[in-house]
């Protein structure tokens, strides 16, 4: 076979796994919609993304693969370790994987400049789409890492903020911007490449400081928007249209998300972005200040069983306990009594969206019994108990009511129309939003302070103890 030949072969079965990886990405998006068949969809996209890196090897324009096998060797010494992380780590997690794929969509583009600019190759187009990338890629770096840092609370989770801090960001995306788009328009003026990269990592920083620990979901779904658009601009520059179906897939998926979250909080993005929600307020001291009436694990579990509906709302202090399977446990317990039990589940409880639904899961609880936010509030008026476990913002009834509250507005899961409220939670801390929760103060309520899966523990230990069937 002829040089010419093998040539044209390679090239036919590169843009072959292409076509196959990038059918393989839509369907594993399609699966991910529902727990039945989201195992097929992570399967479909670990085999879309080997066709993708199987096909870009075969590629004609590789004659040495040596630094290759090293990039393969240092990703997989760095990937492995990082996937051996608890489910509640998974945010920073992901958070993490976005910072790498803006580093190496910046890393890309500033390659190309640098090549490009030497061979005197560097048209008004490719200096756009390299501006594009960059300014991208290295914002989702800088902003994503400063995400992780405040999900592993390794930075301050409360909003950063200083004076003009709105003004002062928005003056150097717009300076990063503007020398951008004067490279485009003169991109031999290499110097001003370099203060373009560092205005971007700088921005990326500054963005995400003022930003709560409550806004986090949203954050790095925007950043994965980032990321994908950035990635759409690498795929221009390198004419490979895999990575420009995939990083668009990505970006509208992550875009989707973020307006997703942002219509399940009563939020805009602005306001997400430059609102600093999530400081700390004190509560006012006018009015009288209601008490939490606590109990124990056995007058938690008297209640339940003395119950005909029993709703179950999990939030993110169930993720930290890994207390999903003593969730299980009760629910076991109830069901054995021939109560009616559900799940309630908000699209913003934990640190990422479906959180509860993939630690539920794991559980093994029936998907059918998992409901969400509006299919429910209409029914817990008619529950007996809403155990409430570890949620915290997302079931604060000032929400509805307070309009000096940074929550107001937001839609809650109702637990405080159900006719008696189980809380569990470690102390009267706030949540994220940094607000007291009415709910803890209510008539209905009774507070089980404690570890959650050690509380859940103790109320089915309690419940198997007892006997009788309801």
């Amino acid at each position: 076979m002829s040089g010419a030949s093998l040539t044209e072969l390679k090239h036919f079965f590169t843009q072959l796994t292409y076509l196959a990886a990038a059918g393989l990405f839509v369907f594993s998006l399609r699966w991910l919609n529902h727990p039945k068949t989201a195992r097929r969809g992570v399967l479909a996209g670990v085999a879309g993304m080997t066709a993708a890196i199987a096909g870009t090897l075969l590629h004609p324009e590789i004659v040495n693969y040596t630094w290759i096998i090293v990039a393969l060797m240092l990703g997989t010494l760095i990937g492995v370790p990082l996937s051996w992380v608890p489910l509640t780590a998974v945010p920073q997690r992901t958070a993490l994987s976005h910072a790498f794929g803006g580093l190496a969509a910046g890393l890309v583009g500033t390659a190309k400049y640098v090549l490009w600019h030497g061979e005197g190759a560097l048209t008004h187009y490719r200096a756009a789409v390299i501006i594009i990338e960059v300014i991208l890629g290295y914002l989702t770096f800088t902003g994503s890492l400063m995400a992780a840092g405040k999900l592993q609370e390794v930075i301050p989770t409360r909003p950063i903020t200083y004076r003009n801090q709105n003004v002062i960001n928005l003056t150097l995306f717009t300076l990063a911007l503007g020398i951008g788009l004067y490279l485009v328009a003169c991109p031999s003026q290499w110097q001003l490449f370099p203060p373009v990269i560092a205005l971007s990592l700088i921005f990326g920083v500054l963005l995400i400081l003022p930003i709560g620990g409550a806004d986090m979901p949203t954050v790095i779904s925007l950043l994965n928007s980032y990321a994908g658009l950035s990635a759409v601009a690498m795929g221009f520059l390198l004419d490979n249209k895999l990575l420009v179906i995939a990083g668009a897939l990505d970006g509208s998926s992550g875009l989707i998300l973020s307006i997703i979250m942002c219509k399940a909080m009563n939020r805009s993005f602005r306001n997400v972005l430059f609102g600093a929600f999530g400081q700390v307020q004190t509560s006012s001291a006018a009015g009288p200040q209601k008490t939490a009436k606590s109990g124990t694990a056995q007058d938690a579990a008297d209640l339940l069983e003395s119950s005909s509906r029993v709703v179950i709302i999990p939030g993110y202090g169930m993720a930290v306990a890994q207390a999903q399977h003593r969730v299980r446990e009760i629910y076991d317990q109830l069901t054995k009594r021939g109560i009616d039990v559900r799940f309630a589940i908000h699209p913003v409880a934990g640190r990422m969206p479906g959180h509860m639904n993939v630690l539920l899961a794991e559980a093994e609880l029936p998907y059918e019994s998992l409901l969400e936010m509006d299919e429910v509030n209409p029914d817990l008026p008619q529950a007996d108990v809403a155990l409430v476990v570890g949620a915290n913002d997302v079931v604060n009834p000032a929400a509805r009511h307070d309009k000096a509250s940074p929550i107001y507005g937001m839609p809650i899961i109702d637990a405080d129309r159900a006719k008696s409220v189980i809380a569990i939670k470690r102390s009267m801390n706030p949540g994220f939003a940094g607000i007291d929760n009415e709910l803890y103060c209510g008539d209905n309520t009774l507070m089980v302070f404690g570890d959650a899966k050690a509380v859940l523990g103790e109320i089915a230990k309690a419940l198997s103890g007892q006997s009788g069937i309801h």
